[in-house]
């Protein structure tokens, strides 16, 4: 995947994006399973997010170990690009969840120009692009990540917070912008139905999401007592392990037997 296939679409919009023209594909082939976001309520899926794998079985984390801080740029937007390629090849129709690195982005209004030549290239419908803020990447400078995300919000785009409670900034991310998702970290929905501690923890942050108008996803539900916990605490929304495992280059289909 070389980010450059997708400037002849671009027109004028990148010519000043000179990191885009310079940056060198990512030193590993990479590919992109999908997890499934299923709102119990309706029954229905209501995302797919992006998971980076290597091309030859590499899991996230090994990838991730693998980007030098020269090519973190050129592997933030080889991944949403080569998100929205494959979603759209695959067939979505639901929103595209992607994660991205806000110490990778430079200039926001900028940089964003590549993803969505990407989308008008391919045929992806940029308004259903959701950008996740991983809260487990340490964030060098906050100013510029909120720059980020209000640019993103300003343009349409969903916005999230991910693995919410299990990072460097917490409470404080949430108190500086209000983004439309606040995902939950498995470390607060692990074994939920038995620790009352968890449960009062997210019964405050599901209280306070609600009174900003937040929506909640519970994510790495692996158990159905899991589930049934946080829906009887106003949850509706959950990805994890119990419903559907990632997959690389397919859209997996959610097991609702549980909902």
């Amino acid at each position: 995947m070389y980010l450059s296939d997708f400037f002849a679409d671009a027109d004028d919009e990148l010519i000043g994006c000179i990191r885009c023209r310079n940056s060198k594909p990512f030193h590993l082939d990479l590919k992109m399973a999908f997890q499934p976001i299923v709102d119990v309520d309706t029954r229905t899926v209501f995302a797919y997010e992006a998971l980076v794998r290597g091309a030859q079985g590499a899991s996230a984390g090994e990838v991730l170990a693998a980007v030098s801080p020269e090519e973190m740029y050129s592997f933030d937007q080889t991944c949403r690009v080569l998100a929205i390629e494959t979603a759209q090849r695959l067939g979505m129709t639901t929103y595209l969840s992607i994660n991205f690195l806000p110490n990778a982005v430079y200039e926001p209004a900028t940089c964003i120009r590549l993803t969505l030549a990407a989308a008008r290239k391919v045929g992806f419908p940029p308004d259903r692009l959701i950008f996740e803020l991983t809260e487990g990447e340490k964030i060098r400078d906050q100013a510029h990540a909120l720059r980020i995300i209000k640019d993103y919000q300003q343009r349409g785009f969903l916005t999230a917070i991910d693995d919410f409670g299990a990072g460097y900034s917490g409470l404080n991310l949430l108190a500086d912008f209000q983004p439309h998702i606040v995902k939950l970290d498995m470390a607060l929905t692990r074994d939920i139905d038995r620790d009352p501690v968890r449960r009062a923890i997210v019964g405050g942050v599901i209280g306070t999401c609600k009174a900003l108008g937040c929506k909640i996803i519970a994510e790495g539900v692996e158990t159905p007592q899991e589930l049934d916990t946080l829906r009887g605490m106003g949850v509706s929304m959950f990805q994890g392990y119990l419903l559907a495992r990632p997959q690389v280059e397919a859209l997996p289909e959610p097991d609702l037997t549980y909902c």
